[in-house]
């Protein structure tokens, strides 16, 4: 059974001088971690003398951690494949066309019988597992302890992230007791969220600048500070939202922007968190997303494609293509260009620079520092080829500043992480701008069901109001 969250990262073509007993030991322990598991329904665990064993030194624990990055870049949820969290909510919102019953259901109407999950407590209860075996006596080294317990408190940090954008209210699992787990109560937002500061404050003292890895494949601190910088943001708190965003813009010598065509690279200089792919392959939105033929699946909305960007922005033709079929014309993003080969140049991106302008600008807007929001929003729509917001909106006032931002964002983030969707919900401006082209949009989606098996099983969950 998948699930939304499932997650991944490590291949054995990749690592080849790995040793045989990593192979032996590591991959039962990656099969306990990918089991699929009920909302917050854990049993328990039947491979305990493995997870037992994994703590014993720097180099299965390690392995232990890295798998959890496999089951992310490589299923459901983090993978963008046909179930992914930025496929559902870029047709929840106004990027995607869905075709066929699967879903078309998400272009209109949304119930807790047809809506199988976009969640799953499997990554959080991971990142538990490789907690409480770093806090329990073990054969970890200082540094390395430090390194993975960062790395795993982060991971939680950002799966809570987005349940709780997903679905208001949810259970904090903390936890890797199934007898506790499988009795818990819908956590409020503001509980939520102060368990992720909580997580990301302390995975920042934990990380270091430098990535341990020749590419960024595994967070670091300045990852950190760029989700504490968008949770913030999403919190409404500015200041802190301005100042992590400002301490990852200003490590200039390790972040660029570059030439668009060359963001979603695996070498990409804009990256700050990225997936790498399974062994042999490029990203599955690339394979999911770029079209052949006309789509079975999924395809880019026509009124993003021809009328969401201005003249002459670059974004347009490098990051949309479209494909002619008996007479009708498919668009899709091809922000991810390789469909299929066995060269993998393009990772899935996860954190970028651009975002952290972007994040900047806004937060500054909000505190009325109108003249640097304006500065930073114009660094992105430089690389895109457009002229100064204050030249196309000469009388510039906040509100007009932040619906260019919020523009700015829908061309610049478009189909990735499920941005558009999240900031629709947190302008205020979903139902205005979705009861146009959702003739059966209804308030009530936005926040996503709880699915009816899951109550059934937890007698302790709620359902959303409205459902």
């Amino acid at each position: 059974m998948k699930t939304l969250f499932n997650i991944g990262f490590v291949s054995a073509s990749k690592h080849k001088n790995w040793p045989i007993w990593f192979w032996l030991v590591i991959l039962p322990f990656i099969y306990l971690f990918s089991s699929c598991k009920k909302f917050v329904e854990i049993d328990a665990p039947k491979n305990s003398i493995v997870v037992t064993d994994v703590f014993k030194n720097n180099d299965l624990a390690t392995s232990a951690l890295l798998g959890i990055y496999q089951q992310m870049s490589t299923a459901s949820v983090y993978s963008g494949d046909l179930t992914s969290l930025q496929t559902i909510c870029g047709l929840t919102a106004d990027e995607f066309i869905g075709y066929g019953q699967q879903l078309a259901q998400y272009n209109n109407q949304i119930t807790p019988e047809n809506h199988s999950g976009l969640y799953s407590y499997t990554r959080i209860y991971d990142a538990n597992v490789i907690l409480d075996g770093l806090n329990k006596e073990n054969g970890i080294t200082p540094p390395v302890k430090n390194q993975l317990m960062g790395e795993a408190l982060f991971i939680r940090a950002f799966c809570y992230y987005y349940l709780v954008n997903l679905y208001g209210e949810i259970p904090l699992q903390l936890s890797t007791d199934y007898r506790i787990t499988s009795k818990l109560k819908r956590s409020t937002i503001p509980e939520v969220y102060d368990q992720i500061l909580k997580d990301l404050t302390l995975a920042e003292t934990l990380l270091g600048e430098s990535y341990v890895t020749a590419e960024r494949v595994r967070p670091n601190r300045h990852a950190v500070q760029a989700l504490l910088s968008r949770v913030y943001l999403y919190m409404g708190d500015w200041q802190n939202a301005e100042k992590y965003s400002s301490l990852v813009i200003s490590k200039n010598s390790l972040y660029k922007l570059v030439d668009l065509e060359q963001v979603f690279l695996s070498s990409s200089q804009e990256a700050i968190w990225q997936l790498m792919p399974d062994a042999g392959k490029n990203t599955p939105a690339g394979s999911l997303l770029v079209l052949t033929t006309a789509p079975t699946n999924v395809s880019l909305s026509p009124q993003l494609a021809e009328n969401g960007f201005e003249p002459n922005d670059k974004r347009k033709t490098a990051w949309i293509r479209s494909i002619a079929v008996g007479g009708t014309t498919y668009y899709f993003p091809y922000k991810y260009k390789v469909k299929s080969s066995s060269t993998v140049t393009e990772y899935s991106m996860v954190f970028r620079l651009a975002e952290q302008f972007l994040i900047r600008s806004e937060a500054k807007c909000q505190q009325g520092k109108f003249t640097e929001a304006i500065n930073d929003l114009n660094i992105v729509r430089s690389r895109a080829g457009l002229i100064p917001i204050e030249q196309k909106i000469p009388q510039i006032g906040k509100e007009n500043l932040l619906d260019a931002i919020q523009q700015e964002r829908k061309v610049e983030l478009f189909c990735e992480w499920g941005h558009r969707w999240f900031d629709l919900k947190r302008s205020g401006k979903a139902t205005a701008i979705l009861s146009q082209v959702k003739p059966k949009w209804n308030p009530i989606y936005l926040l996503f069901p709880i699915p009816v098996a899951e109550i059934m099983n937890n007698n302790n969950i709620t359902q959303n109001p409205g459902y």
